[in-house]
This record gives structure tokens, sequence and C-alpha cells, in this order.
């Protein structure tokens, strides 16, 4: 028997044509006359679109077996990257057209959040700042004082990012992975 859906709210996740989506807004409407109802929009867990869809109150909907655990990146092989569950230590896999762009700031131990549907890992969440040393960047300029001049670093995992020109190598950087954007200098 499925959930009704009054008790389902923003992050919920249901089944779709045996595909599993999440609320990402879910909005109680009542029209003037009959009866109520919820107006929402779904985001499709395996292919990433987005549904909008009303449904009625006192409908029920069948929530999907989504489940999200810690993990860490293991490695990479060809085109799959591998991840290990913190919780079964098992290693599970995802081709590298689904997770490709996050994967630009992460090396190998780096914490991530595994997302599972019916037990098979459908995707996988990078932090959202990662610590980074810088390999290589040219020396400042000479009398470069403007607090807004950057310059190109490469970071210890190959990735090449704009930083502040008092950056120097060796020095550890704070990075936003979605972005890919500096945000401060590290000292530790």
């Amino acid at each position: 028997m499925g959930t009704p859906v009054e008790k389902l709210k923003r992050g919920s996740k249901i089944l779709i044509n045996n595909e599993p989506y999440e609320f990402i807004e879910i909005n109680f409407v009542k029209p003037g006359k009959g009866q109520a109802l919820y107006k929402s929009k779904l985001r499709n867990l395996l292919k990433g679109g987005i549904l909008d869809r009303t449904y009625r109150s006192g409908e029920s909907l069948d929530e999907a077996d989504v489940h999200r655990n810690d993990g860490a990146y293991s490695y990479r092989d060809g085109d799959n990257f591998y991840f290990l569950d913190n919780d079964t230590f098992e290693q599970y896999g995802l081709p590298a057209t689904l997770v490709g762009d996050q994967m630009t700031f992460l090396m190998e131990g780096a914490a991530v959040q595994l997302l599972f549907f019916n037990g098979q890992l459908i995707s996988m969440t990078p932090p959202q700042q990662v610590i980074m040393g810088v390999t290589y960047t040219e020396p400042a300029a000479k009398g470069d004082t403007a607090t807004n001049v950057s310059k190109g670093a490469t970071l210890e995992c190959g990735a090449e990012v704009q930083v502040p020109a008092f950056i120097k190598q060796g020095d550890k950087v704070k990075i936003d992975v979605e972005s890919g954007a500096y945000l401060e200098r590290v000292t530790s």
C-alpha cells in the first residue's frame, strides 16, 4: 500500500513508472471549489529530468527504496569510477559519463555521499568544498598589489583554477567543488 500524498514532503522519494523520483517542490493548493491539490516538481534520480505533477488529496504514492550512505572515492578504471561504501566495505562503480564533471577535484580517499536505489548505486555527491595543495603557479609580479589580481594555478589533482596573486606553490587552498572557484588559503 502506498503513502498518502499528504505525508510526503520535499526530499521524499517515490516511484513513477518503476523509476525513482525525488520531490524538489510540493505545494498545497486549495481551490475555491473541489478537492485540495498538491502541485509538485520531481527530479528523476536516474536520468536527472524534471517532472511537474499534480496529485489529489488522499491519493497514495509508492515510496522508492532509496537510501544514502557515506562512502569514499577509490579509483578510476577506464570509463568507470569506483567508490567504497563505508558501511558494507563493498566497491561500486559508476560510469564516467554519469559522474565525470563531479570528479574534477576528487582525489583517492575523498569522502562522498552514495545514493542507492534497490541496492544499486545510482549516483554520487561530492563534498561541497575540498582543500588542495598548489603544485604550480607563477610567482607574483613585483608591484602587483591590487587585491583583485588573479593568476592560474595547478592543483595536486591536476585541475587548473584561478587564485589570488599572493598564492604561491606549496600553499593549500579551499575550492568550491561545484563551481571550481577559489574560496580561501588554508593555513595549518
